[in-house]
C-alpha cells in the first residue's frame, strides 16, 4: 500500500483489517467521488450528441445493446440495475427516436428481443468513437502499459463490484 503517492510502503501489523479511514481508502473514496461525477456529465454529453432528445441514463442501454447485441428487456433492466417499468419507458422512448427496435424472441414467443437500429448502431458508434479518441488525446502522454494496467484494475474492481 501507498500512503501519499510518495511510494513509501506502509503495511498494517499482522492480522489488522484495513478500515475505511486509511488513507488509501480515502484517496480510493475521493478519486472515485470525482471520476463518477465526471462519468455522469460525460454521459450526459454523450446521450445528447447520440441524440438532442435522448436521456442521459439511457445511453448505457445503448452501448449495452452496442456490445451485447439482442437482448431481452428484462437482461437489460437487470444490467442497468432498474424496474421492469424503468426499462419499458425507456425502451419505449428509445424507439420513438429511432435508436432501438423489438422482434419477437424465436426462443420464446411472449417474449421480446431488443436492438439498436441501423441509426442507432450509426450514431453510438460515432459518439464512442469520439469518445475513445478524447481518451487517447487526454492520456497521450501516459506510457500504453499504464493505460494497459488502469484499463485491469478499473476490470478487477467492475468484477469485485458485481459479487
Amino acid at each position: 500500500m501507498h500512503e501519499g503517492g510518495n511510494g513509501d510502503e506502509r503495511r498494517l501489523p499482522s492480522g489488522t483489517a484495513p478500515s475505511g479511514a486509511d488513507p488509501e481508502y480515502l484517496s480510493l473514496e475521493r478519486e472515485l467521488t470525482v471520476l463518477l461525477r465526471r462519468a455522469r456529465a460525460s454521459q450526459g454529453e454523450m446521450a445528447r450528441e447520440v441524440h438532442p432528445d435522448l436521456e442521459s441514463a439511457a445511453y448505457g442501454l445503448l452501448v449495452r445493446l452496442d456490445e451485447c447485441g439482442r437482448q431481452r428487456a428484462t437482461e437489460l433492466a437487470a444490467y442497468i440495475g432498474v424496474g421492469k417499468a424503468t426499462m419499458s419507458r425507456q425502451l419505449r422512448a428509445l424507439e420513438d427516436l429511432g435508436l432501438v427496435a423489438r422482434e419477437p424472441d424465436p426462443a420464446d414467443g411472449r417474449a421480446w428481443l431488443v436492438h439498436l437500429t441501423d441509426e442507432g448502431h450509426n450514431r453510438v458508434g460515432k459518439v464512442r468513437e469520439a469518445r475513445r479518441g478524447r481518451y487517447v488525446s487526454q492520456l497521450a502522454h501516459w506510457d500504453r502499459r499504464e493505460v494497459a494496467e488502469l484499463a485491469r484494475l478499473l476490470g478487477q474492481l467492475n468484477r469485485g463490484m458485481e459479487r
